[in-house]
Parts: structure tokens; sequence; C-alpha cells
């Protein structure tokens, strides 16, 4: 298999499971990772649709045979890292934990992804994004004063989770081969998406961040960094936080940026946000597009997943690119001298076996 990308050469087991494991995988095979999919015999695909699964060849072995058992021990003897995303004991009770897997491969680095953590009173525990963010702090600062609001499963799952994962295991690697020394990675969602709060944990030690929702800064409080509807139903994004980019937008709305004044203490927020919204319901999205985008005013369109395909913006940088029918977002960071790409489509579960056992080294 030809891959490109920075982690050329590098070879990961991919255990098939849900979400933000498969994603953190996902970015490995973009950047060049020979990633490979252990899939049960007989598990269902859906081909190229599946988004999460692209850029892998799929192996399936069935995990309670002794021949497949022995197929795939081979496999993690010459992988770099191993992913796994099921509870905590699972792989153990497979017989692929990682006391069993560091004995076979020492410089193995193993990586293991779950919401509540490998121990914890709450480790055993079903629970989804949404629970895991509930309990770091995280769902409680979104949303309106009224109420949370789950901000998709981006903050947990993906942010939280699989970028705290692939970032986990890259550092192990250069640990393991400065050392010839493998580890454990534990990726818990509860602490990736705590972690992401080290800003807002900043501002509070600071005084500048209050713990009611919807009442800072960066929350939707502030009148200069906030969301508006505007005449069509359309909505757009407004964040001139620094005074000079302020000044401008108001200048440009015919706003007096004196009389309303982008005050950090919140003293003219509830003002502002009242003056804004009438202001913005005046024209329609386009219309104030056409007036400040691409303007230092700290301004864009809320897109839809089609506007945001075809924004020509995102089209010249090739945000998104369509793999076999499928738009999907394109790979990311960028790098200048090993560019990342998608390797392939995802195929179907199990149908790459032969091939990998043979590029990998191990016997049919």
């Amino acid at each position: 298999m030809q891959t490109q990308g920075p982690l050329k050469g590098v070879k990961i087991v991919e255990f098939v499971g849900l979400g933000p494991a498969p994603f953190a995988a996902m970015l490995l095979s973009d950047m060049g990772a020979d990633v490979i999919r252990i899939d049960r015999p007989g598990a269902f695909g859906t081909g190229a649709a599946d988004v999460l699964a692209r850029g892998r060849r799929s192996v399936a072995l069935n995990l309670k045979d002794e021949g497949d058992q022995e197929k795939c021990q081979a496999l993690v003897s010459k992988a770099d890292i191993l992913l796994e995303g099921y509870r905590p004991g699972v792989m153990e009770r497979l017989g692929f934990g990682p006391d069993d897997m560091l004995k076979l491969n020492p410089a193995l680095v193993y990586g293991r992804m779950t919401g509540w953590g490998q121990f914890g009173p709450l480790a055993h525990a079903a629970g989804h994004d949404i629970n895991y963010i509930s309990l770091s702090g995280a769902l409680g600062a979104i949303g309106t004063e009224q109420t949370p609001v789950a901000p998709l499963n981006l903050v947990g799952d993906f942010g939280g989770g699989a970028l705290y994962l692939a970032m986990g295991v890259l550092a192990a690697l250069h640990h393991a081969r400065a050392s010839g020394q493998g580890q454990v990675v534990d990726a818990a969602i509860v602490d990736g998406s705590a972690s992401l709060m080290a800003s807002q944990y900043q501002l509070m030690a600071l005084g500048l961040w209050k713990p009611d929702r919807a009442s800072n800064l960066l929350d939707g409080a502030a009148h200069f960094y906030a969301i508006y509807e505007c005449a069509d139903g359309r909505h757009i994004s407004l964040g001139p936080l620094e005074p000079e980019f302020y000044a401008l937008f108001c200048e440009k709305a015919g706003i007096d940026a004196q009389a309303l004044p982008a005050d950090w203490s919140g003293k003219n927020w509830e003002q502002g946000k009242a003056e804004f919204e009438a202001l913005f319901k005046q024209r329609a999205r386009d219309e104030w597009c056409e007036l400040l985008e691409g303007t230092d005013a700290c301004f864009a369109p809320v897109l839809t997943y089609e506007e945001a395909h075809a924004h020509p913006h995102m089209v010249e940088r090739g945000t998104f690119q369509t793999v076999e029918g499928v738009v999907q977002p394109a790979p990311a960071p960028r790098f200048s001298a090993t560019p990342s790409a998608i390797q392939r489509a995802a195929g179907q579960p199990g149908a790459d076996t032969q091939e990998v056992l043979r590029d990998w080294g191990v016997e049919p």
C-alpha cells in the first residue's frame, strides 16, 4: 500500500470501535501511517460513506479463535502503535491487554480510548459524550442562561477524546523510538474535555470569568461576541474583541462606538445585545456579508454544511474533498514537506485480510 504524509512507515493496529478511537486512527492514517483495522468476520460496512474508517485496510479476525488470535498477535508484534476504544477489561479478557502485548512487543505504544478512563468509580459504567462532558464541567458552561446546550459531540468524543489520544500516542512513539520502551496511553474524555477548559480556569483565577452560564465575554453574553439573526432568518457571528476591530465594525455598521463601547466589564452588554439584535434584523445575511465579510470587523456568516462546502475561502483551501462521491473534510493540519492525504476510501470489513497479512509478513 502506497501512503504519503509525515507518519509514512509507522504501523498501527486498530481494534475497531466507535467514535473517538476511529477518528484518531483516521487522523493518523491521513498523516501517512499504515493503519489496519481488526474487524469481526461478517461485520457490516458502508464503504466510502464510512468517513471515519477512511484510509485504512481491514482484516477480519475472530479473536476467540486460536488461529486468528495468533495472526493478530503477529500483527501487533510488528506494530508501532495499538489503538482500542473498549470498556476497561475487555481487551484483557480477549487476551490482548497491555501487559500481554508489551511482553510481545516491548516498544509498543498501547493507546486506550474511554470516556471515564481506565480507573475511578465510574470506569466500568456505560456512557456517551454528553455524559462525559457533563462530569468535566464543559457542558455546564455551554448554552443559554436557561439551559446547557449539547455542542454536538465535538467537545467530548473528538476534541477531548480523539485528539488527545492521537497526540498522546505520537508523544509515546517519540519516547519509544528513543528508548525502546513502550507504554500505555490512557486517553479519557473526562480528562481531555477538562483540559480543553484551561483558558476558562485561567480567566477564573484572574477574576475575569463568572461560573454562571451565558454571563461571560466568550459565552454569548457580550454584545460584541455573539450570534445574531438577520432579516431572512439566517445568522451571522460577530467577534470584534479588540478596540480597533470594534471601532471598524461600528463605523461600517453606522453605530456610534462611543455611545455603545465594547466594555469587557459587562456594563453595556444587555443594552448592546438589544441594539445589535435590532440592527442585524434590518438586513439579510448576505447583505451583511457584502458589507463586512473580509474586513477586520471579525465577522462571518453562520453557514450550513452545504454552504460551507461552496464558500470561496473553503474552496480555495480545499478544506473539503469528495472521495468516491462522498463529501468529507480534508486532512488537517497541513505539512509543507510531507503533505497528508486521504489514502483511500473505506472498504468493506475484512476485504484486505490476505493483502495485509502478506504485506506485514504474517503467514496466512
